[in-house]
């Protein structure tokens, strides 16, 4: 059985020979592919660790929902660079360039930023949004932000607020962090007047003399009682 397996690989080496040069070749073309595909999603995974993402949405404040401005953040995993913001009114005519102007208060969405970090917040200026309501519910503005992450990639985005979207929002009660901080203020208030002298704490002192003169009325509330006992 030897000898035969072994004349029949030498008598046909020369096709066994060009089969196992094929399943290697194809074994490197895939080992090729799959190297370029963990090439690729390392590199992904780098920009993205890397990459700046900067949002504007509108919210009101926590304690007077009735008070609106945007908030720009940067919620991506890395730094942007040389921010710079443009807007426009796409619907609403005067009232929302009106509206537009009193967001644009803030110095940086004129001015721009030279950095803002990953996580960073800044909010625009405010506005009252039940004065005018009809109007400035029927606002629609556009921001457009350009920015660069630190490897030097340009980002351009358009975003657009549309106010009509505070319809119907309501708030019952204060939210729980702004009526912790509201009650820890008054805490640190009464106690900054007690440790200046403001205010004094009342006191009651009980002494050892008030304890010796409380025993012996007792002492002679129990005679008195004995007393009254026997005589009945």
């Amino acid at each position: 059985m030897l000898a035969q397996l072994i004349a029949y690989l030498n008598s046909n080496s020369g096709a066994l020979t060009v089969i196992f040069t094929a399943v290697v070749t194809i074994s490197t073309v895939a080992y090729a592919v799959l190297t370029r595909s963990l090439v690729s999603e390392t590199k992904k995974m780098r920009e993205v660790q890397t990459e700046p993402r900067i949002e504007i949405v509108l919210k009101p404040l926590d304690f007077a929902i009735n008070i609106v401005r945007l908030h720009v953040r940067n919620i991506g995993l890395g730094p942007a660079r040389n921010v710079s913001f443009t807007s426009k009114v796409s619907a609403g005519g005067e009232g929302a360039e009106k509206l537009l102007g009193e967001f644009n208060k803030a110095n940086f969405l004129k001015n721009g930023l030279k950095y803002f970090g990953p996580g960073h917040e800044l909010h625009s200026g405010y506005t009252q949004i039940t004065k005018d309501f009809d109007v400035k519910v029927a606002s629609v503005l556009v921001y457009g932000v350009e920015y660069e992450s630190i490897s030097g990639k340009k980002y351009d985005d358009q975003i657009t607020i549309d106010i009509s979207e505070l319809k119907g929002m309501n708030q019952f009660g204060k939210p729980n962090l702004y009526a912790i901080a509201q009650s820890i203020e008054v805490i640190q208030k009464e106690f900054s007047h007690v440790v200046s002298g403001f205010k004094k704490i009342h006191a009651d002192v009980y002494t050892a003399e008030d304890r010796d003169k409380e025993e012996a009325e007792e002492r002679k509330y129990i005679e008195k009682m004995k007393e009254t006992k026997e005589i009945s």
